[in-house]
């Protein structure tokens, strides 16, 4: 059985929105005797838009109307329909992310394609989403290192670190290429972000909005923006905004980072000749240059990075059609499920004591939170082949303690086990979780850090759940 879908993937960035059209070919690679497992063979991006900066209305709300008619004038240029387009994702990046609608956007895009992914996602997850995008993932894992993707935009710098195929850590800075906004005819300085006037008020430069910029005026700040981000690997002495600088936190540098990549708008600023450097209409020509010469390319393996600009937005979601296996336990009154997103610990993570565990998932179900509020996450484990009675209740009890906030706000707890043993686990997490506590546990799908899955009504006599796993698509 061979498959094609069409895919869609929709970026409205703090710069720039955009958008890619992916042909995906899928195959059914189990044998003719076995349960069907269908897989993506074969990705092409067959369309990529135009990119035009995020429309906004007096610098708070996203211009919903704007996007639509951009939208709608991209699916022209495609020569495709809406009703041919089966998938896809709509992501919210950025400091858009914080705009006031940003939520009534994300339904009024939903129409744009058939079963979409829809998420706003927090500096945390755009870390992941972007560092996958530009194949630093792929990258750690091919050369066996550690890669720290430096996704810089507008008005944040995303970091994901990867380790040997594993997800390690993530951070965000407010370093972006347009927190200081200049008219690019007349040079006049149009808009400087409050955290970078706080630094050029401390530091008494002539720096202002209405003023006129020129290459020594920025270069200061340009300066610190630069050393913070030697700073955020580990290179140089402290920079004393680093701390002012940072969105939610910085990297733990507890492992060598090898080797660093490049993707945002401001990546293709990294090799920029142009002359002119407020061609864009704000300081990204400038930061680009500035990090081309510094420490980062001398102190650290430079990788190239498949994409800058786009490397959000050409993971437009896919499909990958599986089904559970038959050791599961489940509250049916809690399915379906749509568009979850999941959180994959490591290996090493499911090694911990059931407290470092539990403080573990606590810490990294943080990257899906938005402006504090927490959400619906499910749980990947691999699991363990044979477990013991004492490892299972372990594990049920870590898992419990980590998911303590959406417990309480009655969340349902969704566990995805790699190995056979979700009965046991579920049967352990039953006793432990409140009286009649909407759960599912179920056992033999493979999940990866930024996919979203659908969890179908049970079939065969209840025996096995459907399940879908959306990846997106970067690889």
């Amino acid at each position: 059985m061979t498959e094609s879908m069409l895919s869609i993937g929709i970026d409205l960035g703090t710069s720039t929105t955009q958008m890619v059209i992916s042909k995906l070919i899928m195959n059914n690679m189990a044998s003719a005797f076995t349960i069907p497992r269908v897989e993506i063979t074969s990705k092409e991006v067959i369309f990529r838009s135009d990119i035009i900066f995020t429309p906004l209305k007096e610098h708070k709300t996203i211009d919903v109307d704007a996007i639509k008619l951009f939208l709608d004038e991209q699916y022209k240029k495609s020569g495709i329909s809406k009703t041919d387009i089966q998938i896809g994702a709509v992501i919210i990046t950025g400091e858009t992310a914080r705009k006031d609608n940003a939520h009534s956007v994300l339904q009024a895009m939903s129409g744009y394609a058939g079963d979409f992914v829809v998420a706003t996602a927090g500096p945390d997850l755009e870390s992941i989403i972007a560092g996958k995008g530009a194949g630093a993932q792929t990258y750690s894992k091919n050369h066996h290192t550690s890669v720290v993707n430096l996704d810089i935009g507008g008005g944040t710098t995303n970091l994901v670190l990867f380790k040997d195929d594993e997800l390690m850590d993530t951070a965000c800075f407010d370093i972006g290429g347009r927190l200081i906004r200049v008219d690019p005819q007349t040079r006049k300085i149009q808009y400087i972000a409050p955290k970078l006037k706080e630094i050029i008020y401390k530091e008494q430069w002539t720096l202002e909005e209405g003023a006129i910029a020129t290459a020594e005026t920025v270069a200061p700040i340009i300066n610190v923006l630069v050393s913070v981000l030697e700073n955020s690997v580990g290179i140089g002495e402290p920079n004393p905004y680093s701390s002012l600088l940072i969105t939610n936190k910085g990297l733990k540098l507890n492992e060598a980072i090898e080797c660093v990549s490049f993707s945002g708008g401001v990546a293709d600023c990294l090799k920029n000749d142009q002359n002119e450097l407020f061609q864009y209409g704000d300081i990204g020509v400038m930061l680009g240059k500035a990090l081309a010469s510094s420490r980062l390319f001398q102190d650290k393996k430079v990788i190239p990075s498949q994409e800058t600009i786009r490397a959000t937005v050409v993971g437009a979601g896919s499909h990958t059609t599986k089904v559970s296996g038959s050791t599961i336990t489940y509250d049916r009154h809690v399915l379906p499920i749509k568009n979850l997103p999941v959180l994959k610990v490591t290996q090493d993570d499911e090694q911990m004591t059931s407290e470092k565990f539990a403080s573990i998932i606590q810490e990294k179900l943080e990257w899906f939170s938005v402006d504090n509020e927490q959400q619906a996450v499910a749980l990947g484990l691999l699991g363990k082949k044979n477990p013991t009675f004492q490892e299972i209740t372990s594990t049920a009890q870590a898992v419990i303690a980590g998911f303590e906030k959406q417990i309480r706000q009655k969340f349902p707890l969704i566990v995805i086990l790699e190995e056979d043993n979700a009965k046991s686990l579920g049967q352990a997490l039953f006793r432990f979780l409140p009286k009649e506590y909407p759960f599912v546990c179920l056992d033999g799908v493979q999940v990866e850090n930024g996919d979203y899955i659908d969890i179908g009504m049970p079939v065969v006599n209840g025996s096995i759940l459907p399940v879908v796993v959306k990846t997106l698509v970067f690889e």
